[in-house]
């Protein structure tokens, strides 16, 4: 087996294990809504047409995606600092909490899936997601500026 196939191996079983904990947490929100939330926790806010670029969504597509969010008070615009002709879009507080909820429905979803792993397996899990978000600048989510649940 090449490396090229061990990282093919490993995003199948990762978007395979997305699949089943999205199933099992009979959440029917959509993913783009959670991978939105982490972007702006993770990067702070953000104007749309580098949030739809950050997320790889076309920019009609995140701002349906951002009106429905903010519908939903999960997400606020606010005037950008640098260009107030410009709207930037910051996760609200509310949504800050359903991330973290979504992410301990999703990590009690995942357990049964994972429970008999060895803990040599699980060092290799620990070295393989060290390594690859390191790659691709996964860093450890800093508090980030939101906005209060009151806009």
């Amino acid at each position: 087996m090449t490396r090229d196939d061990d990282l093919q191996k490993l995003l199948l079983a990762v978007h395979a294990l997305t699949r089943i904990a999205a199933i099992d947490t009979q959440n029917d929100a959509p993913g783009a809504q959670w991978r939105t939330l982490t972007l702006l926790r993770d990067h702070g806010p953000q104007r749309l047409g580098d949030l739809a670029t950050l997320s790889r969504v076309t920019q009609p597509g995140m701002t349906r995606l951002v009106h429905q969010m903010d519908a939903a008070g999960l997400v606020a615009r606010q005037a950008d600092p640098a260009d107030s002709r410009v709207s930037v879009i910051a996760a609200t507080d509310a949504g800050i909490e359903a991330l973290t909820r979504w992410f301990e429905s999703l990590r009690a979803a995942l357990a049964p899936h994972v429970a008999d792993l060895t803990d040599a397996e699980w060092n290799a899990v620990r070295v393989a997601a060290g390594a690859l978000s390191a790659r691709v600048g996964l860093q450890p989510a800093p508090a980030r500026e939101t906005i209060g649940a009151g806009r």
